[in-house]
C-alpha cells in the first residue's frame, strides 16, 4: 500500500510518500530524493522496499515542487533551506519509527539525497543505524556535518565515472569517516557506470548489473542492521 502522509516536524508539518509492505509493517526506511524531487523513481524505489518487506517513507523537501532538466533541479537543490530540512529530517524518523516494527531506521538515499543521508545520521544517531548514500554528495559548504557523531554502519555506492562524486571525494570520504572514528564503513565502485546508474527511468546512464548488485548490498545491510 502506497499514500501520502503529513507528519508533525518541529512546529512546522511535513509531507512525503510511504509505501507500506502487504504484512502491514515491517523495519523502516527513509529514502531520500535526487535534485529532481520525488519523480517516479524515488517513489517506485519506496515501493519496492516495501515489496521487500520494509516500510519505506521518502519525505518531500521540496514540498511538491520537482524538477526535469538539470538547471532548474540545481536551483531547487541550491535554495533548499537546510535548517527546514533538517526539521523535516527528525519528523520524518520520528513519523518512520511510529509505523515501522523496530526501535531504530536505515537510510538511503541517492546523489544528493546520498549526502543529505550521511547528515542525517549525524542528526540523529539515536535513530540511525545505517546509512546507504548512492553515489552521496554533500553539495552545500555550510553542510559539513560532526562525523564524530554518526553510530550508523555506511554502505556507499559509487560510480567509476562521475563528475560529481569522483575517485578522489569517495576516498577523501572515507577517510574523514574513519579518522572520526566510523569503522563500520565500506564503500563499492562499480567499473563501467555513470552518475546516477541505479536510476532506471534514464536509459543514458542506468546499468542493469550494477544496480542489481547494489540492490542486493543494500537489502543485505539493512536486514542486518536493522534485525
Amino acid at each position: 500500500m502506497s499514500e501520502t502522509i503529513e507528519f508533525a516536524s518541529n512546529g512546522t508539518t511535513g509531507q512525503g510518500y510511504l509505501a507500506t509492505p502487504d504484512t502491514g509493517t515491517g523495519p523502516g526506511v527513509l529514502v531520500i530524493q535526487e535534485w529532481w524531487g520525488i519523480v517516479p523513481h524515488i517513489t517506485d524505489v519506496c515501493d519496492r522496499f516495501a515489496r521487500e518487506g520494509f516500510v519505506a517513507l521518502a519525505p518531500d523537501f521540496y514540498h511538491g515542487k520537482t524538477a526535469s532538466e538539470p538547471d532548474e533541479a540545481g536551483k531547487l537543490a541550491m535554495a533548499l533551506d537546510l535548517a527546514k530540512a533538517g526539521k523535516d529530517f527528525s519528523g520524518a524518523v520520528d513519523a518512520l519509527l511510529a509505523r515501522s516494527s523496530g526501535s531504530s531506521v536505515g537510510v538511503v538515499g541517492f546523489c544528493m539525497g546520498g549526502g543529505l543521508a550521511l547528515v542525517l545520521g549525524t542528526q540523529r544517531p539515536d535513530a540511525v543505524r545505517c546509512v546507504v548514500p548512492f553515489y552521496g554528495v554533500i553539495m552545500w559548504p555550510d553542510a559539513q556535518p560532526d562525523w564524530s557523531a554518526l553510530r550508523a554502519t555506511v554502505l556507499g555506492h559509487f560510480a567509476e565515472h562521475d563528475d560529481f562524486a569522483s575517485a578522489r571525494y569517495v576516498g577523501e570520504l572515507e577517510t574523514s569517516l574513519r579518522s572520526a572514528g566510523v569503522t563500520d564503513v565500506t564503500m563499492h565502485t562499480y567499473p563501467g557506470t555513470q552518475h546516477a546508474f541505479f536510476n532506471d527511468t534514464r536509459p543514458e546512464v542506468y546499468d542493469e548489473q550494477a544496480s542489481r548488485l547494489a540492490w542486493q548490498r543494500t537489502l543485505e545491510v539493512l536486514r542486518s542492521s536493522l534485525a
